[in-house]
C-alpha cells in the first residue's frame, strides 16, 4: 500500500466538538509528550497520516459520544475513529451542571432507541439489558434504530458521568460481556476489563447485527494505533503489514 498524503478530511461530530472546545479554551491544550505538528484530519504527525485510509461503512445503528471535557482534544482519543466510520455519530460535551439541549433532543427523537453502554453491575437489574430490545414490525424490520450512548472518558470520569447524568436514567443500560480482551495500547486503565471507546463501539455494532462495520472499526483502530505509535517512536510505517492488509481487504 503506497504512502498517502494528507487530504481534506470530512468534518464530523467530533471534529466540530473539538473546534467548539478549542474556541472556549482559556489556555492552549498540550498533548502528552510535548508539542508536535499533527494532521488535523487524523491527529497523527503528517509523515504518518492515515486520512487516505479512512473507511466509511453504512450502518443502521447510530453512536452518541458523551465526551469528558478534554477528550475531544486528545490525539489518542478513539471516539474520533467511530465518527470517521459511522456516519450517524453525534458528539456532545459532558458537564455536571449543564446538558446540551441538542443531546436531549436526540434522546427524545422517536427514530432512535437509545441505550447507555455501561457495566450492569452499577445499576438495578431492571434497567440492564444484554441484547437489543425487541422492537420489530410485522415485516421483521426494526421500527427504531439503535443509538448507543458511549461515555467517552477515563474510567473514573465515566463513573462520575454515569452517576451525575439524570437525563440518562430513563434509558436501558446495555451491559456488554465480550469474550476477548482489549487490545488497546495507547492508554492504560485501572480496570483490566476496560475497553477503549472504539472497541466498545465495535462491540455495539456487532450486537446490532452489523458485523462487517464492527470488523472495519476494529481494523481501523489497529491501523490508527500502528500509525500513532510509529510516529511517536519516529519509526517508519510498513504499509503492507497485517493491520493494513486486513483493513484493505475489509474495505475492498
Amino acid at each position: 500500500m503506497p504512502q498517502t498524503t494528507h487530504a481534506e478530511h470530512a468534518e464530523h461530530a467530533v471534529v466540530r466538538l473539538r473546534a467548539e472546545r478549542l474556541a472556549r479554551a482559556v489556555k492552549p491544550f498540550r498533548a502528552r509528550g510535548g508539542p508536535a505538528e499533527r494532521c488535523p484530519g487524523c491527529r497523527v504527525m503528517p509523515s504518518h497520516c492515515l486520512c487516505g485510509l479512512r473507511p466509511v461503512v453504512p450502518t443502521q445503528a447510530g453512536m452518541c459520544l458523551l465526551m469528558a471535557d478534554i477528550e475531544p482534544l486528545k490525539p489518542s482519543n478513539t471516539g474520533w475513529l467511530i465518527a470517521d466510520v459511522v456516519a450517524d455519530t453525534f458528539a456532545y460535551s459532558w458537564a455536571r451542571t449543564w446538558v446540551d439541549p441538542r443531546l436531549l433532543a436526540l434522546l427524545a427523537d422517536p427514530q432512535w432507541q437509545a441505550y447507555v453502554v455501561f457495566p450492569g453491575e452499577f445499576v438495578t437489574p431492571d434497567r440492564v439489558v444484554t441484547a437489543l430490545l425487541p422492537d420489530t414490525a410485522a415485516d421483521g424490520q426494526r421500527r427504531k434504530r439503535p443509538l448507543f450512548v458511549l461515555l467517552d472518558a477515563t474510567w473514573s470520569e465515566a463513573c462520575k458521568m454515569f452517576r451525575k447524568s439524570p437525563y440518562l436514567n430513563h434509558l436501558p443500560v446495555l451491559s456488554l460481556h465480550p469474550e476477548q480482551a482489549s487490545s488497546y495500547r495507547l492508554r492504560r486503565s485501572s480496570r483490566s476489563d476496560h475497553f477503549c471507546t472504539s472497541e466498545v463501539g465495535a462491540l455495539c455494532l456487532a450486537l446490532a447485527g452489523e458485523p462487517h462495520a464492527a470488523q472495519v472499526l476494529n481494523a481501523y483502530l489497529d491501523v490508527f494505533t500502528n500509525h500513532y505509535l510509529q510516529a511517536k517512536n519516529q519509526q517508519p510505517l510498513d504499509w503492507n503489514d497485517a493491520a493494513h492488509q486486513r483493513l484493505q481487504a475489509l474495505c475492498s
